[in-house]
């Protein structure tokens, strides 16, 4: 077993060496010059590369040079580093755990399964040691994460809510229906300022992620979005200017600016995703409920990715958000006000107006004239009428049959099997999320319940 190892170490020290050499063979070349050499090793770090192990790799110009010399001191076998003869410290059991956590799920990352292990457990071995484990088995293969796309270039907002990013993500099957996530994402921290998933595509759940993110997080100064028809609704345009907010729209096919929110998303897929069973046979957590769905999500959000450190920031984006100047929070009834929806009618002969099969009187005064109806599109019962950008009153329902938007249908969620086996990750970030909020209630401070205190159900009697 010994010799396997040994030669297992050889190999793969052997694998490294030729991996190193065929980065730099070109621009070893003694025929080449200082300069052509400098700008041939630039080229090369500024290239992502895949190792031995299978990971997209950057190498620095120092790390360059320093191999190109080495060769040149020593040959091939100066860039084989020597293998390590020591016997490996993880424990077995462990290295079984994450080779069948993985041959579970091939979706998920050596990243991924240190955390569930760690969740688990409560250690667990580091990254490189899993994935070298996944390499050396065979399992990496399984299902190999393809390379990131190039960006176009750098940009981060000044300060907190300068600029938020809105995307959509399509996602997994959750009661037979695909579930979809709108998203708003700070540029300065990449802290997340809204979130909510939903059945549908639409604005009402585009409304349901910003609406608790603006009355939370504050107003941004800008909102850039692509051109989905959620994000090209007259409502949204509306609402941005009701607060303040310059909507952008980015350009069809163009990309840049929304590397943020995509690499966002990329992180939710292989942590959070990835953990849900899907209907192919992958297991993971079962879920019941949309309103499941988002408690898990904002579990992991808000103990997982707001907590840890960004590899680009340098700090949690979350605390990050925190430190910046203060927010300014829109009033309840200007944001009510904000979000909503707006159509124009044309009042009849009769004083009526008409809306989605529904129709209204107005004053009279208003008659032939084109008038904005304002409205909550839950609730077609009360809407108020302007004229000319001037309050005209309300419309008192005169014949309603609807009261609700055509574009405001209920998630009805429909029956799902029950959870299978395996190791619930989102299960114990939620639990762990649960016990954090029951440690800052101090019961004992609660005292006794007051005297008078009146016993509501003596109130349904007789």
């Amino acid at each position: 077993m010994a010799g396997q190892e040994d030669q297992t170490r050889l190999e793969r020290a052997q694998a490294i060496g030729l991996f190193r050499y065929m980065l730099i063979r070109e621009a070893a070349d003694p025929t080449l010059s200082r300069r052509q050499r400098g700008a041939m090793v630039r080229q090369l770090a500024a290239m992502t590369h895949v190792d031995p192990d299978g990971r997209a790799v950057r190498i620095t110009r120092w790390t360059l040079d320093r191999w190109i010399y080495e060769w040149r001191r020593a040959g091939f076998e100066a860039l084989v580093p020597s293998p390590r003869q020591s016997r490996p410290r993880t424990p077995q059991e462990f290295m079984d755990l994450a080779a069948a956590l993985k041959k579970e799920n091939p979706s998920r990352s050596a990243a991924q399964i240190r955390r569930i292990i760690g969740a688990q457990r409560g250690w667990a071995p580091d990254e490189r040691t899993i994935q070298r484990m996944l390499v050396r088995e065979g399992l990496n293969a399984l299902n190999s994460p393809p390379v990131a796309p190039a960006v176009f270039g750098r940009f981060e907002a000044d300060a907190p809510n300068e600029l938020w990013t809105g995307d959509a993500l399509h996602g997994p099957m959750v009661q037979g229906r695909k579930t979809y996530l709108f998203a708003f994402l700070d540029d300065h921290s990449r802290a997340i300022m809204g979130h909510r998933w939903g059945f549908a595509e639409d604005t009402v759940r585009l409304a349901a992620a910003l609406r608790p993110a603006l009355a939370a997080r504050g107003v941004p100064r800008y909102i850039y979005v692509d051109n989905g028809s959620a994000f090209v609704d007259s409502w949204l345009l509306r609402a941005c200017a009701k607060l303040g907010i310059k909507l952008v729209h980015s350009t069809p096919g163009r990309p840049q600016g929304r590397g943020k929110i995509e690499r966002f998303f990329r992180t939710v897929n292989s942590e959070f995703v990835v953990e849900i069973a899907s209907g192919d046979g992958q297991a993971g957590r079962q879920i019941d409920s949309l309103l499941e769905m988002n408690r898990l999500f904002t579990a992991w959000t808000e103990n997982v990715y707001h907590r840890r450190v960004h590899s680009e920031t340098g700090a949690a984006p979350l605390a990050r958000w925190m430190n910046g100047h203060p927010l300014i929070v829109p009033n309840p009834a200007d944001l009510a006000e904000a979000f909503r929806w707006s159509e124009h009618r044309t009042v009849s002969r009769t004083a009526l107006v008409s809306l989605h099969g529904n129709r209204y009187q107005v004053d009279p005064l208003l008659v032939g004239q084109r008038v904005e109806l304002v409205f909550d599109p839950f609730d077609l019962s009360f809407l108020r009428v302007r004229a000319n950008g001037q309050d005209a009153g309300t419309a008192l329902p005169f014949q309603v049959s609807r009261h609700s938007h055509p574009k405001a249908r209920p998630e009805t969620p429909a029956e799902e099997p029950r959870p299978t086996t395996g190791i619930d990750y989102l299960g114990l970030i939620d639990t762990a999320h649960r016990a954090e909020l029951a440690d800052k209630v101090n019961y004992a401070a609660l005292g006794e319940p007051m005297p008078d205190a009146v016993d509501l159900t003596d109130l349904t009697e007789g």
